[in-house]
């Protein structure tokens, strides 16, 4: 937290118990999930380094198909450490309880999938080991020495990633006509980044998003945001959120608001979203998922301070029964956490409806562009309450 990096952590509920709760209650973003044989909720290109502290996954075996996966989600000249069995293996392979010869083969794997990917070894130092990705597959593609084995992915979506297989073979950087260029765009480093065109956007490779749209979302979410503390003073308070969600948030604009308060947003985008921009989010330097509001969230009840909605009914209408994502929203949202609903009159009068079946304390406000606009806002707090002892 001191060096302004967020760090997007995933475990599964397995021997170690609730590892992701405890994160969650401590402020961390995290996640429930597991590297089997589904894509990382992540898109393509997000992550400038990976790190793997004794997380017991086999990443030299089933082909590679692990480690194939995180070189999906590493960003060019992003960063893979390993941490834990088998780096160092000739100190600690008594402590480990396994043979040298097993160790020095596991080893010798992961070294061999690294070079397929055309990673680069950077460093072994103690208990660490440091691969790179390379900022382009130029060399990959035309040195036949580098040659990659698994081979390219021949026709696929890199950033498909919501029920969809990992595939052994390597995800397409793209083309680049020089060794020197950064597949995909250079990105400016942060807090630059935050408010320039991603990438993605300055391509056109997101439908319907243009540089213009981008810089017109920025101002839009700083004007709303500064509604949004003139309703709810306490948004404004430092300390008083932590864990925020924003179920639909297109280009990341509410939490790129907020950056500067000591708070982190799990931003969503919605498989059934127009535009995946959730590549574009993380370009900015931001952290989110894919998520599917008719499913449940891969995450702990009470781990959210403050739940953020923009048009999700309308989004999930004739979709899904809007209880359900009401109480979907109740169950991840802490007692006396906050709800902030923007939606169309009509749905936000259901919906403070059904707020008030979950007994939230609610209010719908006009917009902040005054009363004569259809979207409205609700204003809801979670309130901390038990269920009556059994008269019995």
């Amino acid at each position: 937290m001191s060096r302004d990096i967020i760090a997007m952590s995933f475990a599964p509920r397995d021997t170690h118990e609730a590892q992701v709760q405890f994160a969650l209650e401590r402020g961390v973003p995290a996640l429930i999930g597991v590297i089997a044989s589904k894509r990382l909720p992540y898109p393509s290109r997000a992550f400038d380094m990976a790190h793997c502290s004794r997380c017991l996954i086999p990443w030299g075996q089933y082909d590679g198909l692990y480690l194939i996966e995180v070189d999906r989600v590493l960003r060019p000249g992003g960063y893979w450490i390993l941490s834990g069995p088998p780096i160092n293996w000739q100190k600690h392979w008594k402590g480990w309880q396994r043979t040298k010869e097993d160790l020095k083969e596991e080893q010798t794997r992961i070294e061999n999938v690294a070079k397929s990917l055309c990673w680069k070894k950077i460093a072994q130092r103690g208990d660490l080991a440091i691969w790179q990705k390379p900022i382009n597959h130029f060399n990959c593609k035309t040195n036949p020495k580098l040659t990659p084995t698994p081979p390219f992915c021949l026709v696929q979506n890199p950033d498909s990633a919501w029920y969809t297989d990992i595939e052994t073979c390597l995800t397409r950087l793209p083309e680049v006509s020089s060794n020197e260029e950064v597949a995909g765009g250079a990105i400016a480093k942060w807090p630059k980044r935050l408010d320039m065109v991603p990438p993605r956007v300055t391509s056109g490779s997101i439908e319907g998003v243009t540089p213009e749209i981008f810089q017109q979302d920025v101002i839009l979410w700083k004007n709303r945001i500064s509604y949004y503390k003139t309703v709810n003073n306490q948004l404004g308070q430092p300390g008083r959120y932590r864990n925020l969600l924003d179920m639909n948030a297109f280009l990341g604009g509410f939490a790129a608001s907020l950056v500067k308060d000591p708070l982190w947003v799990m931003n969503i985008v919605p498989v059934e979203a127009k535009a995946d921009t959730l590549g574009a989010i993380y370009e900015r330097g931001l952290i989110g998922t894919y998520q599917s509001w008719c499913e449940a969230m891969s995450t702990y009840p009470r781990t959210y301070d403050l739940v953020h909605a923009d048009s999700v009914f309308t989004l999930y209408k004739d979709r899904c029964e809007m209880e359900d994502i009401m109480l979907e929203m109740d169950r991840i949202l802490r007692p006396e956490g906050n709800v902030i609903i923007r939606d169309d009159v009509d749905l936000l009068v259901k919906v403070k409806r059904i707020a008030d079946g979950l007994n939230w304390e609610s209010q719908i406000v006009d917009h902040e562009d005054g009363p004569l606009v259809r979207e409205k806002l609700l204003f809801a707090v979670k309130l901390y309450w038990t269920a009556p002892a059994d008269s019995d």
